[in-house]
């Protein structure tokens, strides 16, 4: 049987990155390494882990896209389910993330919204189903 365990976020800064998701939203740090490139978070039931570029780039020797907030948003997104969305994404934006939808109910009663943290991920904060 296969587990999904983790996301990886290839990032300038794991340290940084891994405090803005901590202030952001919340998630509790795991650990870092001594060298800084490499770290996670408990969110739950998976993990979000962060590579530095520089770790990513000697794992990927055909190199990689960078995310980066002045590009459009890579086709993929990491979504966090909240009781208060509104709350969740005013945090979020008070930490350093970049508005890109504001909350709004979707026809099937879900609220969503989409933010970019710090690095130019893609996040949708929303209710949950149901």
């Amino acid at each position: 049987m296969v587990k999904f365990g983790y996301t990886i976020l290839y990032v300038q800064d794991v340290s940084k990155a891994i405090t803005f998701y901590e202030s952001a939203f919340g998630f509790t740090r795991k650990f870092i390494t001594p060298e800084n490139d490499y770290g996670e978070l408990e969110t739950g039931a998976t993990t979000i882990s962060f590579a530095s570029h520089n770790l990513a780039n000697s794992n990927l020797k055909n190199g990689f896209i960078a995310s980066d907030l002045n590009q459009k948003p890579f086709a993929t997104e990491l979504g966090f389910i909240t009781d208060d969305v509104a709350k969740a994404v005013e945090l979020a934006l008070q930490h350093g993330a970049t508005a890109v939808s504001a909350p709004q109910q979707k026809p099937w009663g879900q609220t969503v919204a989409y933010l970019r943290d710090i690095d130019g991920f893609l996040i949708e904060v929303c209710a949950p189903m149901g």
